[in-house]
């Protein structure tokens, strides 16, 4: 049994997901609240917590996502998929992102994934990052190298492909796939950037990728 927790400012949208998630038998809605504040002194505990956004304000509760994915895996959903949100979100340690006009399966998978361990993106997100992290190897504008490009870990043309697939979601034969390489090659670029980035799961991964964005664009 997944338990999972319910923040969200609109009854309606509490509702409807517990509604959604209490039709499939391995999942629970033990906590619904409008604030983060009513997690406060609930010991029973859950395995997901599904947090919106934008709670009763007109700014992200990043803040909020950096504490609660120290303690918990954090699934955002959201009705922003702003890139700048989105991007936020996944850098303050978000487990996963869905748009609240996904699919209701798209939810559940998502639900589950995070619970699991995994990382999940919505495909139209995924969309948002491709566009986001699209030739990463190219300097800014003007750059001749300079001391960031320099501390920067440097990744071949591959990895940085890699990085990129891996950053959307997608799975190590699904990357094959997109490169027309075979698994066993994603895994090898795969624990190639692991190792030159310094990071482990699939999530720190995805982080690595827009930290190194993040650095590229900077002015």
């Amino acid at each position: 049994m997944i338990r999972i927790a319910v923040i969200d400012d609109h009854e309606l949208i509490r509702h409807g997901l517990e509604y959604l998630l209490h039709r499939h038998e391995d999942l629970k809605v033990v906590l619904r609240g409008s604030s983060v504040g009513d997690l406060r002194g609930f010991d029973a505990g859950y395995d997901v917590l599904i947090l919106d956004l934008y709670l009763a304000e007109d700014r992200p509760c990043l803040a909020a996502v950096k504490e609660l994915a120290a303690v918990t895996r954090v699934l955002i959903v959201s009705a922003s998929g702003r890139p700048a949100d989105v991007l936020a979100a996944i850098r303050g340690g978000a487990n996963g992102y869905v748009t609240k006009d996904a699919p209701s399966e798209l939810i559940v998978a998502a639900v589950r994934t995070v619970a699991t361990g995994g990382f999940y993106l919505s495909a139209g997100l995924a969309d948002i990052l491709q566009s986001e992290l699209d030739d990463t190897t190219r300097p800014p504008a003007g750059d001749g190298g300079g001391e960031d490009a320099e501390a920067r870990p440097r990744l071949s043309a591959r990895e940085e492909e890699t990085l990129s697939y891996i950053a959307q979601g997608f799975t190590h034969a699904q990357v094959g796939r997109r490169m027309g390489v075979s698994k066993a090659t994603v895994d090898t670029y795969v624990e190639r950037i692991r190792a030159k980035l310094q990071v482990g799961n699939k999530a720190e991964l995805t982080r690595a990728a827009l930290n190194r964005l993040e650095r590229r664009d900077r002015p």
